[in-house]
């Protein structure tokens, strides 16, 4: 199962990337609409219409980000009025739900134009079920970005692309346990080269992302993995 996990981390990563890349020029211009910077409101697009963020959960979100330049950015939300903070909770403001709103039907065009023809719907259901299944260590990323918004009538390749983003949590946090179990810090990971502890943290990573597919068939496995690679 270590090996799967190793297998489908990059092809989620393919498939998440494809989507942005087809959408970047047009979210750039819907941005400028909007008169806003989107900046981090991009990521976390999925998780603040569900839920208020504090500054320590978007330290697990970014945690290979210097602590002064997350707060910076946080900094130059709060002041452009796309975040507001009140008793420590990070919230979305009206205008950023709104521009998060067009940015989903942005990405919805997107995901149909790039997967004309292609039926994601099972694989949509299938990343959901690992979504689920998936651990939350307390305090972690995933805890923080899941589960996504998805708001009524969302088409499957919207569905789909959102549920991706937020499972690639689930393998950030197995990484970060892996690399801090080894006494190492997020600064440590960012430099270390190859070499046995390096490939020590790597297949403990995959131990532990490997979890949430440990009940599906090899059908599902299967049928999840090569769906994706179709799509990346």
């Amino acid at each position: 199962m270590r090996k799967y996990a190793a297998e489908i981390a990059p092809v989620i990563d393919a498939v998440h990337v494809n989507v942005h890349a087809a959408s970047r020029a047009a979210g750039a211009k819907l941005a400028r609409a909007h008169g806003i910077t989107p900046g981090l409101l991009v990521d976390l697009r999925f998780a603040l219409p569900m839920r208020p963020l504090t500054r320590q959960t978007l330290a697990a979100v970014y945690r290979y980000t210097e602590p002064a330049e997350l707060d910076a950015e946080l900094a130059g939300h709060l002041e452009q009025g796309t975040l507001a903070e009140d008793g420590g909770a990070l919230r979305a403001t009206g205008r950023t739900i709104v521009f998060i709103d067009d940015l989903y039907d942005l990405h919805a065009a997107a995901t149909q134009r790039i997967w004309a023809g292609q039926d994601v719907r099972p694989l949509a259901d299938l990343v959901d079920r690992v979504l689920g299944r998936s651990q939350r260590p307390r305090g972690g990323a995933l805890e923080a970005m899941a589960p996504p918004y998805e708001p009524d009538g969302a088409p499957p390749g919207l569905l789909l692309f959102n549920r991706l983003a937020a499972l690639r949590y689930h393998r950030a946090d197995a990484h970060a346990l892996s690399w801090q179990e080894a006494g190492l810090t997020a600064r440590d990971i960012v430099t270390l080269r190859g070499g046995p502890l390096r490939e020590r943290v790597e297949d403990e990573t995959n131990r532990r992302a490997a979890q949430p597919y440990e009940t599906f068939t090899e059908q599902e496995r299967e049928l999840l993995l090569e769906g994706l690679l179709k799509l990346a």
